[in-house]
């Protein structure tokens, strides 16, 4: 039972953190210009994909092919600013969220036609021999995407309050009106935004395609499960995305563990509906918007 148990916790933080490099990327977009981006996923199918050509099949050095990859995902999100703020700039939340997900649709297309649509990876950072802990069995590339994509939530939590550029980012999500008004770049800190979120992804990309593999159609259902933690923990949130991706990764690997394979993403739904129905505003939700509130009441 202890092993099992061991094994949940170590599943949990594996996969939790690599939804949480989506779903604080979806919160940190959805903060600066209240955008919900559903192709938000293809930054980590991107890079995972780049990783898998360069790295996997042509043989570059492993440094330059990261830095290419994440230069890839940084030009999407640029490209991505773009659309979504040109073309949706007058348009509803409805169709906001449908340029996003076509979006995706579109990146999986042109994905489609250079790398194909088979499941791919690339050799793990350092080797497949798994190490125990308490009797259960962890790879060495599952403690490379819990300690860099903790470190990268880390560096953008502490970007966001300790920064000029992220108390702007954390200004235009109050009132970005009142942050233009002021002299604030709105559109420079909409697109740091984006560029944000493309470097984590990117980030998960590279660390987790070793280990869970990617293929053309991975970005939609991360994406999905990002947008999942973002609510679960409070839309905007940075800590609550964190702490919605560890809690739906709880309830994916106990399900698989002690269930069945079967129910792992009826986990995910199901928090879905349940969070839409009793908590709108997610787990920490409400505490930000009364701090926002309180804000506003100083300020005046």
């Amino acid at each position: 039972m202890l092993v099992d148990l061991v094994q949940v916790v170590i599943a949990m933080l594996t996969v939790g953190v690599m939804y949480a490099l989506v779903a604080v990327g979806v919160t940190l977009i959805y903060s600066a210009t209240g955008i919900i981006n559903f192709a938000q996923g293809e930054f980590v199918m991107l890079s995972g994909m780049t990783m898998v050509m360069l790295y996997g099949q042509q043989g570059w050095s492993l440094p330059l092919a990261i830095a290419v990859a994440l230069a890839v995902v940084l030009v999407y999100g640029a490209v991505l600013m773009l659309v979504t703020t040109r073309f949706g700039r007058s348009a509803s939340l409805i169709s906001v969220l449908i340029i996003t997900i076509g979006a995706s649709i579109a990146t999986s297309g042109v994905a489609a036609r250079i790398w194909g649509s088979d499941t791919h990876r690339f050799p793990p950072f350092s080797g497949d021999a798994p190490i125990e802990v308490l009797g259960a069995t962890v790879t060495p590339q599952a403690l490379w995407i819990v300690g860099v994509g903790a470190l990268a939530i880390a560096a953008v939590e502490w970007f966001m309050r300790r920064t000029l550029s992220g108390r702007a980012m954390r200004a235009c999500a109050i009132d970005r009106q009142a942050a233009m008004m002021m002299g604030i770049p709105v559109r420079t800190t909409v697109l740091l935004s984006f560029l944000l979120g493309g470097l984590l992804g990117g980030i998960g990309g590279i660390v987790a395609t070793p280990l869970t593999t990617i293929d053309i159609n991975s970005g939609m259902l991360l994406a999905i499960k990002g947008f999942s933690a973002a609510m679960l923990g409070g839309m905007g949130n940075v800590t609550g995305a964190l702490l919605g991706a560890l809690l739906i990764a709880l309830l994916e690997s106990a399900a698989v563990t002690f269930g069945s394979s079967a129910l792992k993403e009826m986990s995910t739904f199901t928090i879905i509906i349940l969070v839409l129905l009793f908590l709108p505003r997610g787990l920490l939700g409400r505490r930000q918007e009364t701090a926002l509130h309180h804000e506003d009441h100083i300020t005046h």
